[in-house]
């Protein structure tokens, strides 16, 4: 087989290249004239949107490189899965090898479903990415955009997106690190497990702002504690031993600057797949899992929150709460009980991130303030229920209060990044009376609510409007959404998938004003299942494909929803 990608297919780069040339010094605008397919050097090159001007934002383009040209093994991209995996491998290949200030969304180091590079079940690959086109003093420099389109998009489709020009041990490894990761989570379940951390992961990152792995001679790779050590065998890497989080109340305890939040956001991390060499590629947790925290000044809308409050001073109904300013009490206990409305089936809580007050009520504020004067049912007298009634988990790192010592079914410490089982030593202090009474024994069944499609507007003069503002805020029509606190949303791309998402819950007719919520997502997974295709009908923008948990969440917090019960 030839080297050169030039080789393959109908070269019809002289059409392109003419029309370019005869667009010389045109106005700018008739860059939309080469909206389409265009045959260049054996890849099919697809202006999907132009630019308006040369200050607005770059052309959308598509590179689609049929299997003949791409070349890669069927074993590479036999299932949805290793399509993905696969994908995700090209995509960040041909992020570095851009150039010219063609812009491809090539992810970090979570493995998501991304629209910037697609591989089909042939094997064919479409890689798109935005490309500035041209235009000095507003006219068209058909002699720069021919450089950009007819040479530069070709050697990148042959440089990237060919696998006779890839490191072909990189690809496999790539992967097959995505595989195992699936298989192991996938094994959650049947294990009794939420979540599993392999021994020899890493979990502490560079910065807040580099989540690359740590390095240097302080890093502690994790060891699981002999008692929570689990092995489990996946398809590539074999047998893998590491530290089992089971089902039920985990509590994490320890020292400050000890790991503790470090194990948690490993753990809320664990919902995606990770890049080889990202030293949590083996730390996985249920699909199901949703990290809650407080957010003061959150809005919330008719969600049942008397499991937490039972009344207010003000006489409103909290079995129908709502309100434009929740505190911090307020809004974690609603977020909890949406998070359970949308399926989670595992809770993350860290205390530096909670309302300590809807935490817990120790004996002296119990002695000091009664019972009848202080609405509020702290969470450590509910989260037992929350497993035994309705199967939700939660792992809660806590390091100030001991009482929930009596509610833990595993207690983990953490030491200098070290994790021990102190289960045992927990039972025997809990086991020694405060005089803390609980204040409650059970948590009710959660009312699902259902949506008014037509308060989830996200068009502006008849067009879908999505815009992410970094990871703090989602833009939907004229509305801004405030998503700082969806600690699971990892960069802007997956904000994007969050408002299509929205977007596509109210064209298919998934939100209806009849169906709850949680039926609404079923069927919103159900179509997702099918990849990106859904949503690049609504818009082809580059995105990553949203969990239906940061959907919902957004969802809660677009402050013109209203719902029915």
């Amino acid at each position: 087989m030839t080297s050169s990608i030039m080789a393959y297919g109908t070269d019809r780069n002289g059409d392109l290249q003419a029309t370019l040339r005869r667009l010389d010094g045109a106005p700018y605008g008739r860059y939309k004239s080469l909206a389409g397919r265009w045959d260049v050097a054996g890849v099919a090159v697809e202006l999907v949107r132009a630019q308006a001007d040369p200050y607005a934002p770059p052309a959308r383009v598509a590179v689609h490189v049929p299997a003949s040209v791409a070349g890669f093994p069927a074993g590479l991209y036999g299932t949805p899965l290793r399509r993905r995996a696969l994908a995700g491998f090209l995509a960040r290949r041909a992020a570095a090898e851009a150039g010219d200030g063609v812009l491809v969304d090539g992810g970090g180091q979570e493995v998501l479903q991304r629209s910037s590079c697609q591989v089909g079940a042939d094997g064919a690959v479409t890689l798109r990415l935005n490309v500035p086109l041209p235009g000095p003093r507003r006219r068209i420099d058909g002699r720069a955009a021919e450089e950009i389109l007819c040479r530069g998009l070709p050697r990148l489709a042959e440089r990237a997106l060919r696998y006779e020009a890839l490191d072909a041990d990189a690809v496999r490894r790539f992967v097959e690190t995505v595989e195992d990761s699936c298989a192991l989570r996938d094994a959650l379940p049947g294990l009794g497990l939420v979540a599993f951390v392999a021994d020899g992961a890493v979990l502490p990152r560079r910065s807040g702002v580099d989540d690359r792995p740590a390095r240097g001679a302080g890093v502690v790779p994790f060891r699981s504690p002999d008692a929570l050590r689990v092995t489990v065998g996946l398809p590539h890497a074999g047998a893998v031993s590491g530290m089992g989080v089971p089902e039920g109340v985990t509590l994490v305890v320890g020292g400050g600057f000890h790991g503790k939040s470090t194990l948690l956001r490993a753990l809320e991390s664990g919902v995606y797949d990770h890049v080889p060499g990202d030293g949590r590629e083996l730390v996985v947790a249920r699909h199901e899992t949703v990290k809650v925290r407080a957010e003061d000044g959150r809005r919330v809308e008719r969600v049942d929150l008397h499991a937490f409050v039972s009344h207010l001073p003000t006489g409103q109904d909290t079995t129908d709460f709502r309100t434009d300013n929740a505190s911090g009490s307020t809004s974690q206990a609603a977020s909890i009980v949406e998070a359970v409305e949308a399926g989670a089936r595992v809770l993350l809580v860290d205390e530096d991130t909670a309302a300590t007050n809807l935490m817990i009520r120790d004996a002296r504020m119990q002695a000091l303030v009664a019972k009848a004067r202080e609405p509020l049912t702290p969470f450590v007298d509910l989260v037992g229920s929350l497993h035994r009634d309705h199967g939700v988990s939660t792992v809660l790192v806590m390091g100030g209060s001991g009482d929930y010592m009596e509610v833990a079914d595993r207690v983990v410490m953490m030491d200098g990044y070290r994790p021990a089982d102190v289960t045992a030593r927990a039972r025997e202090l809990a086991a020694v009376p405060t005089g803390r009474r609980a204040e409650a024994d059970a948590f009710p069944a959660v009312v699902h609510r259902r949506p008014d499609p037509a308060s989830v507007d996200g068009t502006v003069r008849g067009r879908l409007r999505v815009t992410a503002r970094g990871t703090d805020a989602l833009v939907l029509g004229e509305h801004t959404v405030d998503v700082r606190a969806l600690e699971q949303i990892t960069d802007s791309r997956q904000v994007v998938g969050v408002g299509l998402a929205l977007g596509l819950l109210v064209r298919a007719g998934h939100l209806d004003g009849r169906r709850t919520l949680s039926a609404a997502l079923d069927l919103l997974d159900r179509q997702l299942a099918e990849g990106v295709a859904p949503l690049l009908a609504l818009r082809d923008e580059d995105f990553a494909l949203p969990r239906r948990f940061e959907v919902a969440a957004a969802l809660n917090r677009l402050r013109t929803l209203t719902v029915v019960r």
